[in-house]
């Protein structure tokens, strides 16, 4: 269906062009000081691997489920590592704004769209399931 591919290729195009927008191609400090496990030089590269993996499979992804749901599970993990940050944080986002408008945009929206990302790779596995489980029986 052209529409999920659709999102395949937006998820990609998120986590490479965003990671590259918003780490200022990957020299962006003031990112990664604020969450330097998860958004150190190494995790920002690996967020855009994750990106090229979703645009390999936009055309075929109804082929690979169980992948699809695993990019699921590792938006999932990025939403409770951005809730947990966000409990934590959150005062700090007013100054980071004023500081780096770009590094406060990131950490106040990396979380609620890994959100919708999740959601929307749910779905997807779970459809894709469905439909293998009704052609085999």
């Amino acid at each position: 269906m052209p529409s999920i591919a659709l999102g395949f290729r937006l998820a990609g195009a998120t986590n490479i062009l965003g990671v590259l927008l918003f780490s200022l191609a990957l020299t962006n400090a003031r990112l990664t000081a604020h969450s330097p496990v998860v958004f150190s030089r190494f995790g920002l590269v690996c967020i855009i691997l994750w990106g090229f993996a979703y645009l390999s499979v936009a055309d075929s992804h109804e082929r690979v489920p169980y992948l699809v749901a695993v990019f699921a599970v590792e938006k999932l993990l990025y939403v409770a590592t951005w809730v947990n940050w966000i409990r934590r944080f959150s005062g700090q986002l007013p100054q980071m704004f004023a500081e780096s408008p770009l590094t406060g945009a990131f950490y106040a929206v990396y979380g609620p769209l890994d959100l919708v990302f999740c959601v929307f790779f749910s779905v997807v596995a779970i459809r894709s399931l469905r439909a293998r489980a009704a052609a085999t029986a």
